[in-house]
């Protein structure tokens, strides 16, 4: 086990860096914690891997930038649900400790790879939705498929590489620096560092949404004022208005999760942080997993694509559970023969 320099009053150890961050006490706080990560867990693996299905069984979604982001998101949402909740399952309630420093900075940072690219590909959204309505006769010239691959290749590369300089040495063992309060290994700079970029991501996210909804409002004054005319482009108005406010929904949905998370993460860096308020970080720790499971929900219940593609997926799924029911007497005629025989 690596002896790190660690924050004088984190639970009070004497040295061994991974016992004092298990700040789970008592049975109840395991039980509630494991109880939390499952069940968000495993929503969120199946909301969203039910929402990678929809939209790459569908040749009119696979094939759209838009629908293109939000695969990737889900893809992010999915493995940090499974990375996130093995880890921290095993390290606060099953006090799992048999493994080296670079098994847990590996884990840790699958984690942050998998929640940077979460949150890099709803500000890569949120900028092809931008460009959707504030420029929409050049739309399909400036965001091509080819592009939009492109960008989600740089954005999990990037945030593979931030994620992985911890492992790669910048670390509180490999440099003899502070630990941070909350992380077992991680330097407090790594962490104000990585503090501060996911800060900014949300800048961009908000800056570019205020301009969305800008653009939104704008649209529907100008539909409100053209309803006689009709045709393609109202339509097509009415498409990114809504999807735009699908959008914030799922952007005022991030902030509220992630708030608790981050300010904790913040004050962890100027302040000492009490072995109380690390037990809440632990639990705010679970919103996260929450705000990957009400993605999906919200996509199912604003867009129109992928709602009409679930309910052809239930209709379907449905004709198969009657079929048998409604055919009895081919069965039964079934069943006569293989007597007979």
């Amino acid at each position: 086990m690596d002896i790190c320099k660690i924050p004088e009053n984190a639970s009070k150890c004497s040295g061994s860096s991974m016992e004092c961050f298990m700040v789970l006490s008592t049975q109840a706080q395991k039980i509630s914690i494991a109880t939390l990560c499952c069940l968000f867990g495993t929503l969120c693996v199946f909301e969203n891997s039910l929402v990678l299905y929809l939209i790459f069984s569908s040749p009119g979604t696979r094939k759209k930038p838009s629908y293109i982001f939000i695969s990737s998101l889900a893809l992010a949402d999915i493995l940090a649900s499974i990375i996130f909740v093995c880890s921290f399952v095993n390290f606060h309630v099953f006090n799992g400790t048999g493994f080296s420093k670079e098994t847990f900075l590996l884990q840790l940072g699958g984690v942050n790879t998998s929640f940077s690219a979460s949150l890099s590909s709803l500000l890569l959204t949120a900028l092809d939705r931008y460009v959707s309505i504030s420029r929409p006769s050049e739309y399909k010239l400036l965001m091509t498929r080819k592009r939009a691959w492109i960008a989600l290749g740089v954005l999990w590369a990037t945030c593979a590489a931030v994620a992985s300089l911890p492992l790669l040495g910048w670390n509180c063992c490999t440099l003899d620096s502070s630990c941070s309060e909350l992380f077992p290994f991680v330097d407090d700079n790594y962490l104000s560092g990585w503090v501060c970029l996911t800060l900014l991501l949300l800048g961009c996210i908000i800056y570019a949404y205020a301009h969305v909804l800008r653009r939104a409002r704008q649209h529907v004054a100008y539909m409100e004022q053209h309803q006689a005319q009709g045709g393609k482009q109202n339509s097509r108005m009415r498409m990114d208005v809504r999807l735009a406010k699908t959008l914030v929904m799922v952007l005022a949905v991030l902030v509220l999760c992630w708030s608790p998370v981050l300010v904790l993460m913040i004050y962890s860096v100027f302040s000492r942080l009490s072995d109380r308020l690390r037990k809440v970080f632990a639990f705010c720790s679970t919103l996260c997993l929450l705000n990957s499971m009400v993605n999906p929900i919200i996509y199912a219940l604003r867009s129109k694509e992928l709602n009409s593609s679930l309910r052809r997926v239930f209709s379907h799924f449905r004709r198969q559970l009657k079929a048998p029911e409604e055919n009895p007497e081919a069965e039964s005629t079934h069943r006569s023969s293989v007597v007979e025989t």
